[in-house]
């Protein structure tokens, strides 16, 4: 189930986060709990749902991975769980996390069966579509956001007349942004598997043999600078979507910098580093892009709450 993959869904928190200037404000300590509540459960569910979506991966790639010099470690590759075991756990799972999901809010519960659904199209037929491939990847964490939006969506915070309704109004330019610094992400993987495969690299992953490196330079030389700007975008769309929230003094411009570092540093790591095949494994290992994270969550959280 990749645990160590489990700190991407954190994008699901990204709406609770953006509502802060909200819940700040209310008096009501238990509503404010319940809402953490709800979006940490939503987060949950999406850790469950992609750790399925990892199992049932396994089970149509062991042949393959069995090829690979470290997958072929992984436990369904390499025999230690049966396959029958491993589809038995998966369809528990998922049912659980489903229902689960349905339980928090319909549009939700929705958004966590699209993702699914999606997922097994990509193990179908995507995965083998140039390009598309890597696009599906992109749209699996920009389901995430939606997902955390519709998670507390029209939430009620306080009671009697100081009640207010959650309405998230999430810029577009940030599903953009969302959907381009994954894919950016998904194009240098792509390329750190076609450097350290070698002449291995289609029988590990057969989709690597329409991709060479300079393809992918070039594409990423498209989305990466397309990342910055929706993000710049973004940080201004508070002086021209009123719902957006988010300041119309364009406070929120202060946050760029930290964007534009975080960006090239990862960069940095991929191309001059090797570390772009475990995205995962980033925050871990790079203390500049922790640290980097951390000042772009105390400059937003400072920026939204004196909105």
């Amino acid at each position: 189930m990749r645990p160590r993959q489990a700190p991407k869904n954190g994008l699901v928190l990204v709406a609770l986060f953006f509502t802060v200037n909200k819940w700040w404000d209310q008096d009501q300590v238990e509503g404010m709990i319940r809402l953490v509540a709800t979006s940490v459960a939503a987060t949950l569910v999406f850790v469950i749902v992609s750790g399925v979506v990892y199992i049932v991966n396994d089970l149509f790639d062991a042949e393959r991975d069995r090829a690979h010099p470290d997958k072929r470690f992984r436990p369904i590759a390499s025999g230690i769980v049966p396959a029958g075991v491993a589809w038995g756990a998966a369809i528990v799972l998922l049912i659980g996390a489903v229902a689960a999901g349905f339980a928090v809010s319909t549009s939700f519960g929705l958004v966590v069966l699209g993702y699914f659904g999606l997922s097994q199209a990509y193990n179908l037929i995507l995965k083998s579509a140039v390009i598309l491939d890597v696009a599906t990847v992109a749209a699996g964490f920009v389901l995430r956001a939606v997902a955390g939006s519709e998670a507390i969506n029209g939430f009620k915070l306080g009671d009697g007349p100081d009640q207010i309704e959650l309405q998230l109004t999430i810029s577009p330019w940030l599903y953009v942004c969302t959907a381009s610094g994954a894919l950016l992400i998904a194009l240098i993987k792509r390329r750190a598997e076609l450097v350290s495969a070698g002449t291995n690299a289609t029988r590990q992953r057969p989709i690597l043999g329409e991709y060479n490196v300079e393809l992918i330079d070039r594409l990423v030389a498209v989305v990466a600078p397309t990342t910055l700007m929706a993000y710049t975008l973004y940080s201004f769309s508070g002086s021209f979507l009123p719902d957006v929230n988010l300041p119309d003094n364009n406070s929120m411009m202060l946050t760029v910098p930290f964007v534009a570092y975080g960006l090239f540093r990862y960069l940095y790591l991929g191309y001059r580093k090797d570390m772009g095949e475990s995205p995962e494994e980033l925050l871990v290992r790079d203390p500049a892009l922790l640290v980097t994270i951390m000042l772009w969550l105390a400059t937003a959280a400072l920026v939204l709450g004196l909105n």
